[in-house]
């Protein structure tokens, strides 16, 4: 199939690798519906594609939507493309970006970043007018792009016949054959880039503890001095290129320009960055991961790559989404090292060695593995999706994830479940068509619906940006008075957090339900953080600077924040790193505690605290007011079922052990002795009546013999007053107390007659006796009906061990005679008879005469 082209535009077609695809393309296009182009950077897909597809004929005149994961890149490739129509964006090419959009009615090309893909698949599902989806970079993998490829795959199949919604991706690195099996094995056409070649200079092996900024630096300078060219700087983030910057100062001339270049740099000094520099001026360009892909800046020829990245993990644990500097996967390394090659042949400096590269990840995993779902599970219901299983995923959503995602959305109060399936409330219906994450939609519709709007807009404009006032103290009011009154240095942040206020201002009309009194105090700055971040309200510990949250983690300000002085704060964002002990509190507004028996009193919880106090080692009965962990009041229970109680002091005794409980020698003795006849019937019949003594059989069957002799516990120490050996006496059914007297005797009596205390710990048991007590006795005593000999422990008169045996008889016949050889003198008070088993038993020594 033939696409017609602007003759002025050929050239271009035929001067980029990618314009060898665009009659295939459109082909499979027509015949397909949906298709996989996989092009590295440089070969023209990004400005190429959607203008060469704009007549095609299976278009029918209908738009074509291309998304950009980021705002830049989507400024960018709208105004080259509308360079090479010769028109200015807004015409035949325009963007919808956050805060800044550039359509007319005449707009057939819209370049949009993904959030606004969204936005348009659920106003109109089936996305009428609209001819072709192009999804850019795909091989990023955001969480929008995901979420977005999956509804324009659902929304076609259930609301679009005729004329079809045509589907293509595109990406420079991705595994095209799992892609085009999830677009009904969609043709993959792939291209050749336009890349001059790259040489690659690696560094010493990176080491954790490396000053990463001071080697950029230093490899910097290097590279500057190795050859001409402008040189792009991946650093992981703002704060690295501050430091980078710093220690590159003194190289800032008029001839030579350091350039920042990152997310948040107003959208106009980005284009400025990526236009060719004056006549006769270097670039150094300091970038974040902005400028891996779709971008091309003018003059670049040389890459420094530190082969570091900073990108978002969400912690489940405290439910905050950190952003982790982590090392490259390969694939980013090669997006990198290509910008050197964009325009002509160049160098990449990478501060790693070659085996470190061999060593590194292929690809980085999909946002949607480790990403916040809260959002994605809000647009889904929205759609009327209860499962996400009902949509199409090249990465389905993780379940536990999901689920915790549905949780934070219906304590907002933006989901119920009432029949078995979760459904938005008329609330969560509201929050959904805000252009914001759940948390903030909820804070500015409560916000409104309090008489709070404006205190709203300005909050929730402040949290959806990065902190303007970076580690200093936590204060959000600090934040708010920026927006109030000018700052030095801060014009551009302040006209950025206005615009995004003035746009939130938009969505909050209408009646005001609940006004409060007062709006201007500044108890509801907490209010309204404590209502976005429920999970967050954190109470102080002790006078210094540590918090317990809600959610029962811990959490610290700084040594000097004021804020210490707050006994309840309202935190909107923590920091540090995954798996630390304490979060650090980045953003949070003193709480007004009053405000839980009114404005807040749905965070409140009643409860019946019948449990154990581990910190005060007491039993404890209460009925308490709780926000989540924290405790605001408590007060005893005056009746308690005794169940419960004895139940709440059974599970302590399982978690702590038996070791809890008082264990006298009786009591030892007494496990002891039933365990040896157990075993015995065991081995003999492989049955046996006698119960299980041992410590698991026990604390399985803690509420048969302990629960009913908890009665008087109320403390740790009360535990040892139980008598254990009554207890576990009383697990013995009828007659088996009697037997077990007669087949396991605590004491025996010797030849002397004498009752002595047999010991059951050791197996076979053990009777100490002295040896002259034995005088007389020709065999070894035995227990249970005979079948277990005892081992005598044959003492001296000092009761010091002179034998262990369990064959007295051949004692006496082998070792009693070289026992009396050495015996008698020593102890020549005491009877040492030629013939033993002659002798009179005795515990006495001889008769004097």
């Amino acid at each position: 199939m033939n696409v017609v082209r602007p003759p002025r535009l050929q050239a271009q077609f035929d001067a980029l690798p990618v314009g060898a695809l665009l009659d295939p393309l459109a082909a499979a296009l027509g015949a397909h519906h949906n298709a996989v182009l996989e092009a590295p950077p440089g070969a023209g897909k990004t400005t190429l594609v959607p203008l060469a597809l704009r007549d095609a004929a299976w278009l029918g005149g209908q738009k074509i939507v291309m998304l950009e994961p980021r705002r830049l890149a989507a400024r960018a490739a709208a105004g080259r493309m509308a360079t090479l129509l010769g028109e200015a964006v807004g015409a035949t090419v325009g963007y919808r970006v956050r805060l800044d959009t550039r359509v007319s009615p005449t707009t057939r090309i819209e370049v949009v970043t993904e959030g606004i893909l969204t936005r348009l698949l659920q106003q109109d599902p089936a996305l009428a007018g609209i001819g072709l989806v192009i999804f850019d970079e795909f091989h990023e993998r955001s969480l929008d792009g995901d979420l977005g490829l999956a509804l324009a795959l659902h929304g076609r199949a259930l609301f679009r016949e005729s004329p079809p919604l045509r589907l293509l991706v595109m990406s420079a690195t991705l595994d095209g054959t799992r892609l085009a099996t999830l677009l009904d094995d969609a043709p993959i056409l792939r291209s050749d880039g336009r890349q001059f070649p790259v040489e690659l200079r690696y560094g010493t092996p990176w080491q954790p503890r490396d000053d990463s900024c001071a080697r950029t630096a230093a490899t910097v300078r290097q590279a500057l001095a190795d050859g001409p060219g402008g040189v792009l700087v991946f650093l992981p983030g703002q704060r690295e290129i501050r430091r980078v910057a710093a220690l590159l100062d003194d190289l800032a001339t008029p001839a030579l320009q350091l350039l920042p270049l990152y997310g948040d740099l107003p959208l106009a000094a980005q284009q400025r960055i990526i236009e060719p520099a004056p006549a006769g001026v270097r670039k150094v360009v300091l970038a974040t991961a902005i400028a891996e892909t779709s971008l091309t800046i003018d003059g670049i020829r040389v890459v420094v790559d530190s082969g570091l990245s900073r990108l978002p993990r969400f912690d489940p644990g405290n439910g905050m989404t950190r952003l982790e500097t982590r090392r490259l996967v390969r694939a980013a390394s090669e997006q990198r090292a290509g910008r050197a090659g964009r325009l002509e042949p160049g160098v990449c400096y990478r501060l790693w060695s070659a085996t470190q590269q061999a060593q590194l990840l292929p690809f980085a995993p999909p946002e949607i593995a480790q990403a916040d779902l809260a959002p994605l599970a809000l647009q889904l219901l929205r759609w009327g999706v209860d499962d996400p299983g009902e949509l199409r995923w090249l990465d389905p959503p993780p379940a536990a994830a999901y689920a915790q995602a549905l949780d934070l959305l219906q304590r907002l109060g933006a989901c119920e479940r009432p029949a078995g399936s979760w459904r938005l409330t008329t609330h969560g219906t509201a929050m959904a068509e805000l252009p914001l994450h759940p948390r903030l939609a909820h804070l500015l519709l409560v916000g409104h619906r309090h008489g709070l709007r404006d205190r709203a807009c300005d909050l929730a404009a402040l949290l959806s940006e990065r902190d303007p006032l970076g580690a200093r103290e936590a204060d959000l009011e600090l934040r708010l008075a920026l927006l109030a009154a000018p700052a030095p240095g801060q014009r551009a942040v302040q006209q950025r957090l206005r615009q995004l206020g003035a746009q939130f201002r938009r969505h909050g009309r209408g009646p005001v339900a609940q006004p409060v009194a007062q709006p201007d105090d500044p108890r509801w700055l907490g209010f309204l953080l404590a209502c976005a971040y429920p999970e967050r309200v954190a109470q102080r510990r002790g006078p210094g600077p540590v918090y317990r949250l809600a959610n029962g983690r811990a959490a610290t300000l700084d040594d000097h924040d004021p804020l210490q002085r707050a006994p309840w704060l309202a935190v909107a964002r923590l920091g540090g790193a995954a798996g630390q002990a304490n979060d650090r509190i980045q953003l949070a507004a003193a709480l007004d505690p009053a405000l839980f028996d009114d404005a807040l009193a749905d965070l409140v919880t009643t409860v019946d605290a019948v449990d154990w106090d581990d910190a005060r080692h007491r039993f404890r009965a209460e009925r308490q007011r709780r926000v989540g962990a924290l405790l605001l009041a408590a007060r005893p229970l005056a009746r308690m079922p005794a169940a419960e109680r004895q139940q709440v002091l059974v599970d302590y005794v399982r978690r702590q052990g038996l070791a809890l409980l008082a264990w006298p020698d009786q009591a030892v003795q007494l496990r002891a002795r039933v365990a040896l006849l157990r075993r015995l019937d065991l081995e003999r019949d492989g049955a046996s009546a006698w119960p299980n003594l041992a410590d698991t059989a026990l604390l399985a069957t803690l509420e048969r013999w302990l629960a009913p002799a908890l009665g008087t516990v109320t403390t740790r120490d009360a535990f040892q007053t139980l008598d254990t050996h009554a207890l576990l006496r009383g697990l013995l059914p009828w007659p088996l107390p009697a037997r077990l007297d007669e087949l396991a005797p605590p004491r025996l009596r010797v030849p002397s007659g004498a009752e002595l205390r047999v010991d059951y710990r050791t197996d076979p048991p053990v009777l100490a006796v002295k040896l002259q007590e034995m005088f007389g006795c020709s065999a070894t005593p035995r227990i249970a009906d005979g079948r277990v000999a005892l081992t005598l422990h044959l003492l001296s008169p000092a009761g010091r061990p002179l034998q262990v045996t369990q064959d007295l008889a051949s004692f006496w016949r082998h070792g009693y005679t070289e026992v009396r050889k050495e015996m008698r003198g020593r102890y020549p008070k005491h009877p040492w008879p030629e013939d033993p088993l002659q002798a009179t038993p005795t515990a006495r020594a001889k008769r004097r005469r």
